[in-house]
């Protein structure tokens, strides 16, 4: 009797911030919302199978706009693709020159936040990365949060843990993550704005760190 194998295909994980948020949150600012067409606009040549977003207004908003630009692409709002804490590491995982601020950064956030996200950015991890079972690839979009990205970016470069703060992702830049079969995931593309003109680049991004 011959055994059967299950065939595994690459997963293409396209990853953006939601765009500029008004500042309670609550809804995209008239930036935002042409953040989110634009990158829409971008992504009308990808084979996406699927949209996922946060469940936050500001998420959902930018995949909406998104998904009018493409057609017939389903949208699923998934916690996990919300806004929280993934990972709080001890003070003697970090350098000891940075420790305190780092750790006071963290503690900005409610305790909810950060108790729930390390199962949270599990979930995430579970059902957005790793090659997909069948013979064809799969292209998705997860339109989430800048702590989420930097999780998954981390995760992908086999960085510690704690190494995904610092990683900043601007509003509705695009990052993509190929899982291959047999192969360890590729980094493809990281906070990109190329779709965006020069004015709405970087919003959400500390000044400072402009380029």
């Amino acid at each position: 009797m011959t055994a059967t194998t299950t065939s595994t295909a690459a997963r293409y994980l396209y990853l953006t911030r939601h765009g500029e948020a008004s500042s309670d949150e609550s809804e995209l600012t008239e930036a935002g919302r042409r953040q989110a067409g634009l990158l829409g606009e971008r992504l009308r040549g990808v084979p996406l199978s699927a949209i996922h977003h946060g469940p936050l207004a500001r998420a959902e908003q930018t995949a909406r706009l998104i998904g009018e630009r493409l057609d017939g692409v389903p949208l699923y709002a998934s916690e996990a693709a919300g806004d929280y804490v993934p990972y709080t590491p001890a003070r003697e995982e970090l350098p000891p020159e940075t420790a305190d601020a780092m750790l006071g950064f963290l503690h900005q956030f409610p305790a909810e936040q950060r108790e729930q996200g390390p199962a949270l950015a599990a979930e995430a991890a579970a059902r957005f990365t790793g090659p997909v079972d069948g013979d064809e690839p799969r292209h998705e979009l997860v339109v989430t949060h800048n702590f989420l990205i930097g999780w998954l970016v981390r995760a992908t470069l086999d960085a510690p843990a704690w190494r995904w703060m610092g990683i900043n992702h601007a509003n509705a830049a695009l990052t993509v993550i190929r899982y291959a079969p047999g192969r360890p995931p590729a980094l493809l593309l990281f906070n990109d704005t190329g779709h965006l003109p020069a004015d709405l680049r970087w919003t959400g991004f500390p000044p400072e760190l402009h380029v």
